[in-house]
């Protein structure tokens, strides 16, 4: 039984992982309704929620039906972090995630997401000062280290959860690795089998099938998983590796109706939070994986990547459910991608 603090998660939670203008409420909301256990808000840069910016606060929108969820925030100034930490508590989530894992260059180089793993100290330091700031659990998602010379994650693990860390995500690459080559769960493993380590340990990285579910769930002992890029215009991966991880059987792939239907919601909720022209333009890369596989699909593809009229955005998926009625999928997962 995997809990965060009070936070009762069940036996084998899956995450959806945050996931910079992916982990957005209309996502959130078709992940929840296939399963997912938890999800964590899109990361929230403290210098944008202190000084109020439109981007950063609306990232803050929770609706009970995600719950339970946690809001990421990333930074590497102790005092602009705590004052965020109070705005995050007004929100009321679920959670507090700090992330001290994304690769992104222009996050970096500001010590603050992967950057702070060069500071181990500091990323101690910052961290036990915001567990004193909140009421709130606090959660970390973070990498092995900043490149292979440095993984120091068993000690820097032990230390998070000794100054208050509620939980802990892995991802099994260094920074250095970006998303590139294969995640290497043996230091997650290692994290979880450290005796002294009594918070949940979720792993991270490549998660793409039940299968591969079920087997690093025997392998590496972890407490639940944490998925990402595979999730990205297929959020049936949720319920196929939750019935998979129950039965040991491949769960049949969704029909092509209910592709479309589902597309259909995530499209028109993008579009009533983030508006017509900028819900429009992120729902693209969802559209790859929700119509994967189809033959003779790139026209239509390239029409919903390219139009900008909502309407004529719905006709064209509408049209694929008629071209392509009775199309039956092969009961395989979509690759991961870069997004």
């Amino acid at each position: 039984m995997a809990k965060i603090e009070h936070i009762d998660l069940g036996d084998f939670p899956l995450l959806l992982a945050p996931m910079e203008d992916v982990s957005d409420p209309p996502f959130r909301a078709v992940c929840k309704k296939q399963g997912c256990d938890m999800m964590y808000t899109e990361f929230i840069s403290v210098e944008g929620l202190i000084r109020d910016a439109d981007k950063s606060v609306q990232k803050l929108d929770i609706y009970d039906e995600e719950r339970p969820i946690g809001v990421q925030i990333f930074g590497a100034e102790i005092d602009s972090m705590k004052r965020a930490a109070e705005i995050v508590e007004e929100a009321r989530p679920e959670v507090l995630d700090i992330n001290y894992g994304c690769p992104v260059k222009k996050v970096v180089c500001k010590l603050a997401g992967a950057g702070i793993l060069k500071d181990i100290p500091l990323m101690v330091k910052l961290t036990e000062e915001i567990v004193k700031s909140t009421n709130l659990p606090v959660t970390v998602k973070t990498r092995l280290g900043w490149d292979h010379d440095s993984i120091r994650i068993v000690e820097v693990a032990e230390r998070l959860q000794d100054v208050g860390v509620k939980a802990i995500s892995i991802h099994g690459r260094t920074r250095q690795q970006m998303y590139k080559g294969e995640a290497d769960w043996s230091y997650i493993a290692e994290v979880k089998n450290n005796p002294r380590m009594h918070i949940p340990v979720f792993g991270n990285g490549d998660i793409d099938t039940p299968q591969k579910a079920v087997e690093y769930k025997s392998r590496y002992g972890v407490d639940g998983l944490m998925i990402g890029r595979a999730s990205i215009g297929y959020p049936w991966i949720f319920r196929e590796i939750k019935h998979y991880v129950a039965t040991g059987e491949m769960l049949e792939p969704p029909t092509l109706e209910e592709r479309i239907a589902v597309a259909k919601e995530h499209l028109m909720r993008s579009v009533e939070w983030k508006g017509e022209k900028l819900g429009i333009v992120e729902m693209r890369r969802h559209y790859t994986n929700y119509f994967k596989n189809i033959p003779n699909i790139k026209p239509y593809r390239a029409k919903l990547v390219s139009s900008m009229d909502i309407d004529e955005i719905l006709e064209t998926i509408d049209s694929i459910g008629v071209e392509f009625a009775g199309y039956e999928f092969e009961p395989a997962l979509p690759d991961t991608y870069e997004y």
